[in-house]
């Protein structure tokens, strides 16, 4: 038998202890909070023109979306809504890539008509349920006129306020947007003009 000691038990540093507690104690409420709560989303591109421009920075609300999803009642959305959505994979503009990673891109729209709509472009003006819409946010253009459809359930559709002709890839060209793919309202423009965004 060997008489030799046994190795000494190696313990952690106690600042490499806390520090790891500090990280984990930071970290965990963050990935909650934007998970589940909100974060920030920056306008890039001229679809939401005159309302929104290239540089605002919006607060994403998530937890409009997991009420949804777990059946406990609110009221989103709601027609006149800003949502950030995953953009529809047959567009265009689906993918982007992100530090050599590829990833379905997000978009901003107005949800102009809800599970169940009938919504129509008639004389250039945007129709639903047979009622033309007042939309005192939408700029100037020319709007192609559309037959009527209606909206499927689990779906919403969408339009930019920049109605200018090709300003603005929306669901008068991909359709409707399913609800799985929006991330949630974003109707809260922190900069550089702080402030609800009009309806």
């Amino acid at each position: 038998m060997s008489d030799a000691p046994p190795p000494p038990v190696r313990t952690a540093h106690p600042l490499a202890v806390a520090w790891r507690t500090w990280i984990l104690g930071a970290l965990v409420p963050v990935y909650v909070l934007t998970t589940f709560v909100g974060t920030l989303a920056r306008v890039d591109g001229d679809s939401m023109n005159p309302t929104l421009h290239t540089g605002d920075v919006l607060l994403l609300l998530k937890y409009p979306r997991w009420q949804r999803t777990w059946g406990l009642g609110g009221s989103y959305p709601r027609r006149g809504d800003l949502v950030v959505f995953k953009a529809p994979a047959d567009s265009p503009y689906a993918y982007e890539t992100v530090l050599g990673v590829r990833h379905r891109a997000y978009n901003i729209k107005r949800v102009l008509a809800l599970p169940g709509d009938r919504v129509a472009i008639i004389d250039g003006h945007v129709t639903v349920n047979d009622h033309p819409l007042n939309e005192p946010y939408a700029g100037e253009g020319f709007v192609q006129d559309q037959p009527a459809q209606t909206v499927p359930v689990g779906a919403v559709w969408v339009m930019g306020d920049n109605r200018r002709l090709g300003e603005s890839l929306d669901s008068r060209a991909y359709g409707p947007v399913a609800l799985r793919d929006v991330a949630g309202p974003a109707d809260l423009r922190l900069w550089p003009q702080p402030g609800l965004i009009p309806r």
